[in-house]
């Protein structure tokens, strides 16, 4: 296996193939990402950081190509490479600017089974692709592509150049391409169903993957919740934490007081004081839900014409007139219809004044003119304000007054504006906070008629500005570690029971964070989250030929939706759904092309394709991989 980046997710992704699978990995990044120490997982953190501060790789000066003179292809400047040491897990590792085809022939890509390109650049990723597809026609590709569109594109491009390459080499012209497929990803669209749903506190979450929608709840404890769980025929995915908070390991490295994934049926029976996260539903999904407000374009929604005080304004001035309307009908003994329309025209000042008429119908008629006058700035106001939402409506939104039980997003970048669609999608209040003008999310906040506030949220007032004080959670999602945590130290400050989910990169700083904030406020729900730990086993899945659904957090560990061919693999084939169960490790939860969750007395065939979810040693064994004893846990560092 050959992994190329220049982030946390390109060592994520080696450790995983590595540790969990057990593959042989070859890992090529640029120099400077080897000043930072790169994220490592489990009981062997401190071991590995510490080794990988002491490997230092001799320089060696190498040749373009298969022994030029570097003057082919990719040969020169950014194709140099450098090193060849080892990294913290065994895997070989290389230093180069770029995957250029010299790099790309040093790696091994010739001989390689998979290549993963997950540069955070897209362009840089297809081009190495190119590249990779020309030098070995059969090596399957997993592209991190941002861009859904260009990936669909992307990824026909390459099957088909690999289909026609291996035809004319079998000289059969057939262009069978076995495991030379192409699978493009998005680190940003597999963390940012769990990052909405790990924000929505007690409302349950809600993953949306691709064709299948999964609803969990978690239970609070009490004496009887367990078995209830039990009786109602929901299917466990973890106990939770004593504490409800997530777990903190203790010195020895026991983790009997952190979540238990897929337990038993005796042993939620037995958790009276834990909380039991349950799938209470599978359906179906044809396509992507679509978006609160999309499609709205220029045309703003009625309601958003006129403020709310504008509107009461209106709805009294009608209210007035319709009791005039109905003063009149009895004063003057007239028909109501006949009144309402001698109302309007004491209203709109029609010359026929009521002279020798009964007192109450001249007094009606001054009340009348009265309220007329008063209704033509109203009118007015009206007509300004409408013409000035038009000429708005392409601009930026502020919020609302009265705006309460939303979601503060932070962060507007990839990951960002994924998790804004996602929490539109189920239809969830948000407010977003950015400080570049610039960027990318703020035009989908525009089309989606979100409310924005642009301001750095270090800087004073620019989270009050976005309501902060009444909202439900705080998301923040920035790439900067300090940015989301001083914005978290302060929205506690203001609301110390607000639930908080950090997005941070570096393993160390998050745990001291959560022990600390856990500390500091135990009744407030906090969560710190890895957009590179949710988006790996995804990426190490498709690798090796799994289709990995999705991520479902469970405090600080992971489980992983995944879909699983039932032939050919004895754990599954010919039992039950209900006996295919290993606490610990794999539950299948639905039939692919069938509704709902999957009965628990019928028999997988071989034509079958399962939804599991697993944990990341479980389906390393439904992999048919031989799992390393020393596997790390399944948590989120």
């Amino acid at each position: 296996m050959v992994v190329c980046g220049d982030d946390g997710l390109a060592h994520r992704l080696a450790a995983e193939l590595r540790t969990v699978y057990g593959e042989q990995v070859t890992l090529v990044v640029p120099p400077n990402v080897r000043i930072a120490r790169p994220p490592v997982v489990g009981r062997a953190r401190a071991a590995s950081a510490a080794l990988f501060d002491r490997v230092v790789s001799a320089t060696v000066g190498r040749t373009g190509g298969n022994g030029g003179s570097g003057s082919g292809s990719g040969g020169t400047g950014a194709g140099a490479v450098s090193g060849g040491g080892e990294g913290p897990r065994g895997e070989r590792v290389l230093e180069a600017d770029e995957a250029s085809e010299a790099v790309l022939a040093e790696a091994g890509v010739e001989r390689a089974a998979a290549l993963a390109l997950v540069y955070d650049d897209d362009e840089t990723n297809i081009r190495a692709a190119l590249t990779a597809r020309r030098l070995n026609p059969r090596l399957r590709l997993v592209l991190r592509l941002y861009n859904r569109r260009l990936g669909a594109h992307i990824e026909e491009l390459l099957d088909q150049a690999a289909a026609l390459a291996i035809g004319d080499a079998d000289g059969s012209g057939s262009g069978a391409v076995g495991d030379a497929s192409t699978i493009v990803l998005s680190d940003a669209d597999t963390a940012a169903p769990a990052l909405a749903a790990t924000a929505l506190a007690g409302r349950g979450k809600v993953i949306h993957t691709d064709g299948l929608v999964l609803r969990a709840v978690d239970l609070p404890p009490g004496a009887g919740a367990g078995q209830d769980a039990v009786e109602r025929g929901l299917f466990p995915l973890a106990l939770l934490s004593p504490n409800g908070t997530g777990p903190e390991p203790a010195e020895g490295g026991r983790e009997e007081r952190g979540p238990r994934l897929l337990p038993d049926d005796e042993q939620v029976r037995a958790a009276d004081e834990r909380g039991v996260m349950v799938l209470e539903h599978v359906s179906s999904a044809a396509g992507p839900a679509e978006p609160a407000g999309r499609g709205v374009g220029v045309v703003p929604p009625l309601a958003s014409l006129f403020s709310r005080r504008l509107r009461w304004s209106l709805f009294g001035s009608v209210g007035c007139v319709v009791a005039l309307a109905v003063a009149l009908s009895v004063v003057a003994h007239m028909h109501p219809v006949r009144a309402f329309y001698y109302t309007l025209l004491d209203l709109f000042a029609i010359d026929d004044p009521a002279i020798g008429a009964p007192v109450g119908r001249q007094i009606l008629q001054l009340l009348s003119g009265l309220v007329g006058l008063l209704l033509l700035p109203v009118l007015l106001a009206a007509v300004l304000e409408a013409l000035g939402t038009f000429r708005t409506a392409s601009a930026l939104r502020k919020p609302p007054r009265g705006l309460g039980g939303h979601v503060v997003l932070l962060g507007l970048g990839k990951i960002g504006t994924r998790v804004l669609t996602r929490l539109r999608e189920l239809h969830v209040p948000v407010v977003c906070v950015e400080a570049d003008p610039e960027a990318r999310g703020l035009a989908v906040a525009r089309r989606l008629r979100v409310p924005v506030v642009l301001g750095d949220v270090t800087q004073e007032g620019v989270l009050e500005a976005a309501k902060i004080h009444r909202a439900q959670a705080l998301l923040a999602v920035t790439s900067a570690d300090t940015t989301n945590l001083e914005a978290v130290l302060y929205a506690r400050s203001v609301r110390p029971d607000l639930t908080a989910v950090l997005r941070l990169y570096d393993d160390d700083f998050a745990t001291a964070v959560y022990r600390t904030l856990r500390a500091a406020h135990p009744h407030a729900i906090t969560r710190s989250r890895s957009v590179s730990y949710l988006a790996a086993p995804s990426f190490a899945g498709a690798m090796l030929g799994r289709q990995i659904l999705g991520a479902i957090p469970v405090e600080r560990k992971v489980l992983l939706v995944a879909v699983v061919e039932v032939g050919g693999h004895p754990q599954l084939e010919g039992r039950t759904v209900a006996g295919a169960f290993r606490a610990g490790a794999w539950r299948v939860l639905a039939l692919e092309g069938r509704q709902g969750v999957a009965a628990g007395e019928y028999v997988l065939r071989g034509g079958d394709r399962a939804v599991v979810v697993a944990t990341r040693r479980g389906l390393a064994e439904l992999s048919g991989r031989r799992v390393p004893p020393a596997h790390p846990p399944d948590s989120l560092g």
